[in-house]
């Protein structure tokens, strides 16, 4: 998957392994039709390992609040046709949203079978990492369905450990973000002999 062109913060257009071009964005709310358009073309499957539960549809309430995400605590990123908000097909969302200890975050990442399995989950997971260590954020866990075995092991090869969860059938990844390392002053400049010690 390549990417490329300067683009403004948070959008980057890539190219999938099958030549289908797509562009990372921050969600918008004009995204919420498209995405209740493209929740039907979702497998059960699909639906059950991002929502943890079978559902029929996307309500209007719902995508509303998926595509307004509060910047303080919420960051959300789609990819999606490289057309105008409203308008573009959406292939995938990913989502991160710090807790009220300020110190954790939940993921969530979902990726339509359509571009699933060329690298677009690792791409956004990257993604929601990198945000959250700018806003200092020392660990970052997604509960997971047991069966669900290529998230977990998408996880497990960026980092993640698993632990068990109080709710059968789930696992929960988790990565522990070290705390950025202190800045070190700037080495002094060697003395340089005056001309009198030459």
């Amino acid at each position: 998957m390549a990417a490329r062109n300067r683009m403004p913060p948070w959008h980057e257009n890539v190219r999938l392994a099958n030549g289908r071009d797509l562009l990372i964005r921050p969600i918008r709310p004009e995204d919420a039709d498209p995405m209740r358009a493209a929740f039907s073309l979702l497998e059960p499957d699909e639906i059950r390992q991002r929502f943890l539960h079978p559902m029929k549809e996307l309500t209007s309430k719902q995508a509303d609040q998926l595509t307004r995400p509060d910047p303080r605590r919420d960051f959300a990123l789609v990819a999606a046709e490289p057309l105008p908000p409203g308008e573009a097909l959406v292939g995938a969302v990913a989502r991160i949203t710090i807790d009220a200890n300020g110190k954790d975050a939940e993921f969530a990442i979902l990726v339509s079978h359509y571009v699933n399995g060329m690298g677009l989950g690792r791409h956004l997971m990257r993604r929601l990492v990198r945000w959250a260590k700018g806003r200092k954020v020392q660990r970052v866990y997604g509960d997971v369905l047991e069966s669900n075995m290529p998230m977990q092991a998408l996880a497990q090869s960026l980092g993640f450990r698993s632990e068990p969860t109080a709710e059968a059938g789930l696992v929960r990844v988790v990565l522990d973000i070290p705390p950025p390392k202190p800045k070190l002053p700037p080495l002094a400049a060697p003395l340089q002999p005056s001309p009198g010690n030459r």
